[in-house]
């Protein structure tokens, strides 16, 4: 099962697909942390987040890019935290953002094959009304793409407003 929630910063989206996570009953949980720590803000970050998942169970693996050469067990719980830090990394990497949407979706199509459950947080960035440059502006539209493909595979899909989750498909868990 794949199960895509999106949200805005700091709305909860995170706790809530741990949630779902840890709920699952699925004993093996691996946590692909897709943030490549650049400064103090993604340090902090990144240690809210290992606080938050405390104690429930996780194995944390780095994934900042290369999801469809990952091997995950079989049967297990992945939260995939998070697809646009994935679909960043792979866009501005040496391989060059031709491609991006393709190498990220083989890589969620290959790791919701291998695992029993798949949990993608992703962030809503595209209400914030700002004018980007193009390279963001060409960035926003790939992850755009990657954000709808991967809602179409999902059998769930959450956004979390306020700490509130709202379905969008599926039912409600």
């Amino acid at each position: 099962m794949l199960i895509l929630v999106s949200g805005g910063s700091a709305s909860g989206k995170s706790e809530f697909a741990e949630s779902l996570v840890t709920s699952s009953g699925l004993e093996n949980r691996i946590y692909l942390a897709t943030m490549q720590v650049w400064d103090r803000e993604s340090v902090r970050r990144v240690e809210r987040h290992r606080q938050m998942r405390a104690g429930k169970g996780f194995e944390t693996v780095e994934c900042p890019t290369g999801l469809a050469d990952m091997v995950l067990p079989s049967g297990c719980a992945v939260l995939l935290e998070d697809l646009s830090n994935l679909c960043a990394n792979e866009y501005f990497s040496p391989d060059g953002k031709d491609g991006t949407l393709d190498r990220v979706l083989a890589g969620i199509r290959r790791a919701a094959d291998q695992a029993e459950l798949l949990v993608v947080v992703t962030n809503e960035l595209f209400s914030d009304g700002m004018d980007y440059d193009p390279v963001t502006l060409d960035y926003l539209s790939v992850l755009g793409e990657l954000n709808r493909r991967t809602a179409a595979l999902a059998g769930q899909v959450y956004e979390v407003v306020c700490g509130i989750p709202v379905a969008w498909k599926g039912v409600f868990a």
